[in-house]
């Protein structure tokens, strides 16, 4: 069953009265339950039996690529992301930013600005010292305990 279908179905039982709707098809079973907000319960898919393996011609092997150098580690107090947002180092578009490399900070001072869900966070320094490192990009999605800022 395509997605376009499901999402379909979803919306046909949570715009009705029904409360739970069961479909089996060739591809598969789908049980969706009305509760608040309809859920998809389940998706079945059939078991296909499998032919015995083929040998195959040999085949040469794809070339590897370098493994990608890692980033310097940071030395210092990294200042991590609380929540999952949108990482802002100013307080709007056109305004400054709250600190830039080598900006000695205390312990509270606004280092940023993390959206989440339309609500802006003010980031604080949980440590006094100067900030080595920036590693938020401006309007970037950060994740939780993702490393923003070094500061020694």
């Amino acid at each position: 069953m395509d997605l376009r279908k499901l999402k379909t179905l979803i919306d046909l039982v949570s715009d009705s009265n029904v409360s739970e709707l069961e479909i089996t098809e060739a591809e598969g079973k789908v049980r969706i339950v009305k509760g608040g907000g309809a859920m998809v319960q389940g998706y079945q898919m059939p078991v296909v039996p499998m032919a015995a393996p083929v040998a195959a011609a040999p085949v040469a092997a794809a070339p590897v690529a370098p493994a990608p150098v890692a980033a310097p580690v940071a030395t210092g107090h990294t200042v991590k992301s609380p929540m999952v947002g949108t990482f802002y180092r100013s307080a709007s578009p056109g305004a400054k930013a709250f600190v830039e490399l080598g900006s000695v900070v205390k312990e509270g001072e606004t280092l940023c600005i993390i959206e989440a869900m339309k609500i802006l966070n003010e980031i604080e320094a949980d440590k006094a010292g100067t900030v080595t490192q920036i590693l938020g990009e401006n309007g970037q999605a950060v994740e939780y305990g993702q490393p923003l800022f070094v500061i020694e």
